[in-house]
């Protein structure tokens, strides 16, 4: 198969890129970044001029120095450049268990050095256990900065090619046996933004092992490994269920989880796991019950919160859902380690002449000078991410099914509202407060540790009030179950500017309650009974106002446009924003029509990939094929030939379809054969992991 085109990142001065990845060493928090690939160009006809070119790279087999030195001997042959030629190349690869940076030195013509460096920039010798350690952070690597399909991740890093780092069932069983040698130290890679606490079920290696279990549909192979993880280790059962439910063996997954609860009943992924199954069978009453003991298992995580809010959102218990929501402990999105490089001299971006498509390459040059409202620009929930993503998915979930204005009502009644915060504060002077439960509590603002939490433009300024009583114990408020609320009705369209609440940083004086009482205050028993919002939760309301103002001026200007048989024009980016809106607010069917109207004036994978999910939803096989054909081509024109996202969409499609009837569409298509050819690569890669459909 024809790899991809080879990016050319042209150095000021020769091997400063390589200086500034040994300064970055020591800054290196989790995987680490792409593998840096530096080469030495010598002119043909000078012999004395010299030029620095790196490039990064991900899925190149990093299990021994030899590998490494391979992949940069095929880079010295270059077709389109006569003029020079290679005399020398490095190879630098993370070891992130070891914190060391593995290199591979290449003379051309001449040896090979294999050696690492360590954070302070000295030399140390390549073991055998340093490799294999090395090979397995290359393939977590691989799919951490592999790329959805949308483009996003390809457009944050400037010539990288990816590569697949399982290309084969010997592949797989090289990773497996690494991951399951190194599964216990595991939890000092860090994991995902939404964990705290990373452990042997939640770091990068579990989140790897199952991102490429559920790409490739190899469950057997995945139930294998975590069967053998499991007799060291009982907390690994909630991986080894997540796979039996996702490979349909759902007698055998209930059976472990009932099991390992009863071993380890405090386990919250566990729970989490279970949770997720009740809510799967539409029992959310039996949801709530793991939810909430997910909760008093693990009070400091995210997940066991949202999961919580989860089940309330579905029970439409729209009150306990948000302040569900506002007891989440949020963090800091921390990005990946990316690569810091100096300013290049120039940059020559080649096309593969296989991946060469009319349409995209017209859509790549017409991006370039478009115009965008400023008001598009300063929608803040489109940088959400972790945490504050996944809170703002829930909040918007919310007011897709009841609309904003019932939110509003049901906001104004568990949380103190500015107003009455004020009426409350000139009631009189404070003494000393009695009766410690939750809510009095929240008024009287017990201190807190800080934690990071988030403005509307990703800066950290909140602190975050404890989820727990003043004894420990969890807030009963939240746990206990109540009479689900009377179904609620949309409310008007009007869409109004939130009012403030009293954020946990407001904190109104302590009273006395007596004097409160004999004072007759009506308001008094209602007051004492709501929240102080959370400074980030009471931002997400003001973001979620502005997606709505925009969203709402947007169709009202588009319907008037309709009725008044005028066109209603946009730019392509323009569109893409405004699909993107749409969807965040869970109103797919005008997304798709945001992205069809972006592709029609321009090709844009953003937009290909939200009209495939439409196509997907829907079961419309042919046109799911002829958005992936085009997506794939524009990942190898940015050179990348691997994207787990599309190749799962592949296998699936076999799965129901058949691969004889997948290619013969594909081959139907009336688009160059090596455009063609890229997308049978996906296909034959379900055919060498023998996935489901794949034999005809």
């Amino acid at each position: 198969m024809v790899a991809p085109a080879v990016p050319e990142i042209v150095e000021e001065e020769i091997e400063s890129a390589i200086e500034s990845r040994n300064e970055a060493l020591p800054t290196l928090r989790e995987l680490g970044p792409p593998d840096l690939v530096h080469l030495v160009k010598q002119s043909v006809k000078s012999g004395n001029k010299q030029n620095g070119i790196y490039h990064h790279v991900t899925g190149i087999d990093a299990s021994s120095s030899a590998s490494l030195a391979a992949y940069v001997n095929t880079l010295t042959y270059n077709p389109n450049d006569k003029s020079s030629k290679v005399t020398s190349g490095i190879y630098c690869c993370y070891n992130a268990f070891s914190r060391l940076d593995m290199r591979v030195d290449v003379k051309i013509p001449g040896g090979v050095e294999s050696y690492c460096i360590d954070e302070r920039g000295d030399k140390r010798v390549a073991s055998e256990a340093l490799w294999m350690e090395t090979f397995l952070c290359g393939v977590l690597r691989a799919y951490a900065y592999a790329d959805d399909g949308s483009g996003e991740s390809i457009k944050k890093i400037i010539g990288v090619r990816r590569f697949d780092p399982i290309t084969s069932t010997e592949m797989e069983h090289r990773f497996f046996d690494a991951a399951e040698r190194l599964f216990f130290k595991a939890s000092q890679l860090g994991s995902e933004p939404e964990v705290q606490v990373p452990n042997n079920a939640s770091n990068h290696l579990t989140t790897g092992l199952i991102n490429y279990i559920h790409t490739t549909g190899r469950y057997t192979s995945g139930i294998n490994l975590f069967e053998k993880l499991r007799t060291r280790d009982m907390e690994v059962s909630s991986l080894l269920a997540e796979v039996m439910l996702a490979a349909d063996e759902e007698v055998q997954a209930v059976n472990l989880l009932h099991d390992a609860i009863a071993k380890l009943p405090m386990d919250y992924a566990l729970l989490d796991c279970q949770a997720s199954f009740c809510q799967s069978k539409g029992r959310l009453d039996w949801a709530l019950e793991c939810a909430k003991r997910g909760v008093t298992a693990a009070p400091s995580e995210f997940s066991t919160w949202a999961k919580l809010a989860e089940v309330y959102v579905g029970m439409e218990q729209w009150d306990l859902a948000l302040l569900t929501l506002n007891s989440c402990p949020m963090f800091t999105y921390q990005e990946k380690d990316l690569p810091r490089m100096p300013e290049p001299a120039r940059i020559l971006l080649p096309v593969l002449a296989e991946s060469m498509l009319d349409e995209i390459d017209d859509g790549t040059q017409s991006q370039y000078g478009e115009q965008v409202h400023p008001s598009l620009r300063k929608l803040h929930a489109a940088g959400y991410k972790g945490t504050f993503l996944k809170a703002y998915s829930l909040l918007t979930e919310v007011t897709a099914k009841i609309g904003w204005d019932q939110l509003l009502r049901i906001r104004s009644q568990v949380f103190v509202m500015e107003e009455e915060y004020r009426s409350e504060k000139q009631t009189g002077p404070g003494n000393s407060a009695s009766n410690p439960n939750a809510s009095t509590t929240a008024l009287r603002g017990t201190p807190s540790p800080a934690i990071n939490g988030a403005e509307p433009n990703g800066h950290a300024d909140a602190e975050m009030a404890s989820p727990t009583d003043e004894d420990g114990s969890v807030d009963d408020k939240i746990l206990s179950p109540t009479s689900p609320p009377h179904s609620a009705t949309f409310a008007s369209k009007s869409i109004e500017r939130p009012e403030h609440t009293v954020t946990s940083e407001l904190l109104p004086p302590e009273k006395d309650d007596s004097a409160e009482a004999a004072n007759g205050n009506p308001n008094y028993t209602q007051f004492h009974n709501k929240r102080l919002c959370e400074r980030w939760l009471d931002n997400l309301f003001m973001v979620l106002y502005e997606d709505l103002r925009i969203y709402t001026i947007w169709r009202t200007d588009m319907a008037r446009a309709q009725s008044e048989s005028s066109d209603y024009r946009k730019s392509a980016e323009e569109w893409e924003i405004l699909g993107e809106l749409a969807e965040r607010l869970h109103h797919f069917p005008e997304a798709v029509e945001a992205y069809q109207a972006c592709l029609r004036v321009r090709f844009s994978p953003k937009a290909m990939k939200g009209v495939l999910k439409n196509y997907e939803n829907q079961g419309r096989t042919s046109e799911m094929l002829q958005a992936m054909i085009r997506l794939i081509t524009w990942q190898y024109r940015w050179y990348s030939e691997f994207s787990p996202s599309l190749l799962r969409t592949i296998r699936k499609l076999i799965e129901t379809e058949g691969a004889l009837k997948v290619r013969s569409i594909v081959q139907a298509t009336s688009l160059p054969q090596p455009v063609l050819d890229l997308t049978h690569r996906y296909a034959e890669l379900c055919v060498a992991f023998r996935s489901n459909g794949s034999e005809g």
